[in-house]
């Protein structure tokens, strides 16, 4: 059985989905992919102890503090590719960035691949089921690019600015 509950977050309203007392979703509404890697219903039960304990992780992200993805259950749905680079996504310091490049550098180092595009990087990275706890925001283009947010662009900024990312030299994709 899947469960959600909801949290106001101060970029709008986040959908969070439970399986076993594992986080597996954090969705913003009427974000890109919002759901797509989950097909069951969902039962809303705010009492879950995952679902206590994310809200009070989320609750100190937003008064900027720092809490480590390590507190939570975590089992976002994925293909085992997508899994290793949400597994890197984690590593990326609050406050801090890295791009898609540096990304895909240390995958392919650590599957001893040849090669790998950061474009391969980006579809993960934009498939991420678990937004903000899996910092997918922390990602920008290598030339400072702040694309490819599933939740929005105004948002991956807000989320930057709120870990007082020095924003200087990114920019927003033009709009066609």
């Amino acid at each position: 059985m899947l469960y959600k509950s909801y949290y106001n977050s101060p970029i709008g309203e986040l959908l969070l989905v439970s399986k076993d007392n594992n986080l597996i979703g954090l969705y913003l509404k009427n974000q890109k992919y919002y759901l797509s890697n989950i097909k069951d219903n969902l039962q809303l039960k705010d009492d879950l102890p995952i679902f206590k304990k994310t809200k009070d992780w989320l609750n100190r992200y937003f008064n900027n503090e720092n809490p480590s993805i390590s507190e939570l259950s975590l089992s976002p749905i994925g293909s085992p590719f997508a899994k290793e680079v949400w597994h890197l996504l984690c590593d990326i310091p609050y406050g801090k960035i890295t791009t898609y490049k540096e990304l895909a550098i240390k995958i392919k180092e650590k599957l001893n691949k040849p090669n790998m595009s950061a474009q391969a990087i980006g579809y993960a990275v934009s498939h991420n089921p678990i937004l903000i706890i899996i910092p997918c925001h922390r990602v920008v283009g290598t030339s400072g690019n702040l694309t490819g947010y599933a939740a929005g662009i105004d948002n991956k900024e807000k989320l930057l600015r709120h870990e007082q990312v020095d924003l200087t030299k990114l920019f927003k994709p033009k709009v066609k």
